[in-house]
């Protein structure tokens, strides 16, 4: 069985006044219940993201909160995202705690009312995330950070993730430019890639290469995991940043010159014999790529979406669409 999970843009509730608490709460619920979450889950849902959102406003003043469905996974995902001063995780974990004269329960509600939690904090600023699945099952070690220029509904970057056992692979789709145009290129990449995800990388970029032809093209790449053995294929074209991520050291990833749906040489796969463990990183040129983990103590050991969260809240350009899309490489369970 193939578990394909479908490129969708991150849902975005800025927090800068209290009256938009509201908004987070009913944006939430509402999402809650498009998922068809019972009342009870779309209840902790609200309860989350009024939790969220309040604490940003308290301790940070202006923050975000990003709003993800998994519809393939049951699941949705919250995240908490300010440039605050940063707090001690485990000063503030237990109720009781408020460096401003409250309650402080509101972290330590949000674990508990959270099938999924996870948080990292430094004096950059704060990422709380909160997933809630239904019914119950075990996470998926993916986060994905995808956002259109100026919020346009049309969005020139995809990507796409199908899982089976043992075996994962990812693609990121870069359409040239921004708007309509260049998200018909990138879909119809996208579609190419789903006639057959685990073939081998260069055929599975000639087969969108053909696809893509007649649009304006744009940049791909491909990266697939082998959980039996540990070891990763990368292909690309074009502009794709990759690169694999452990404690110690980062790797990058090459891609070729070209342009996908237009013209490229045969395209190269890359093998990587010991990625087991590693974070796999791929991102389209709306992130900067100066960013390097390194100088984010713990952040490696965090889980993939606060990854992405962080990457995207401070190395997005601001100029072109931009999706990060950050996978633990472990066991994979469909």
């Amino acid at each position: 069985m193939t578990l394909n999970l479908d490129s969708a843009l991150t849902q975005v509730v800025l927090l800068e006044d209290p009256t938009q608490v509201g908004e987070a709460r009913r944006t939430a619920q509402r999402l809650a219940e498009q998922l068809g979450f019972s009342t009870n889950d779309c209840g902790r849902v609200a309860l989350v993201a009024t939790e969220l959102a309040s604490n940003i406003l308290k301790h940070a003043r202006q923050g975000y909160l990003h709003l993800r469905a998994l519809p393939e996974l049951g699941g949705l995902e919250l995240l908490g995202i300010d440039r605050g001063p940063g707090f001690d995780l485990y000063d503030c974990l237990p109720d009781g705690y408020s460096t401003r004269g409250t309650q402080g329960i509101g972290l330590g509600a949000v674990k508990r009312q959270s099938d999924v939690f996870d948080v990292y904090s430094d004096p950059r600023g704060s990422v709380v995330l909160a997933r809630f699945y239904h019914p119950k099952r075990v996470d998926c070690p993916v986060g994905i950070s995808q956002h259109s220029l100026h919020d346009d509904p049309a969005c020139g970057d995809t990507w796409q993730l199908s899982l089976r056992s043992h075996a994962i692979s990812a693609l990121v789709v870069d359409g040239l430019g921004h708007g309509p145009e260049a998200e018909r290129a990138a879909r119809a990449g996208c579609q190419a890639f789903l006639e057959q995800p685990f073939a081998d990388p260069t055929r599975v970029l000639e087969d969108m290469h053909s696809a893509m032809n007649g649009t304006r093209g744009g940049a791909a790449a491909i990266a697939q995991y082998d959980d039996r053995q540990g070891t990763l294929r990368f292909a690309g074209i074009g502009n794709i940043g990759a690169c694999l991520v452990d404690p110690t050291r980062s790797r990058g990833m090459a891609s070729h010159p070209g342009i996908v749906g237009v013209q490229f040489r045969r395209a190269q796969v890359f093998d990587y014999a010991d990625a087991r463990g590693q974070l796999l990183v791929m991102y389209s040129d709306g992130l900067q790529s100066r960013w390097n983990l390194m100088n984010y103590p713990g952040l490696v050991h965090r889980h993939p979406a606060i990854v992405a969260a962080v990457l995207h809240r401070d190395y997005s350009r601001g100029r072109d669409d931009v999706t990060v899309l950050v996978i633990a490489l472990e066991a994979v369970n469909v």
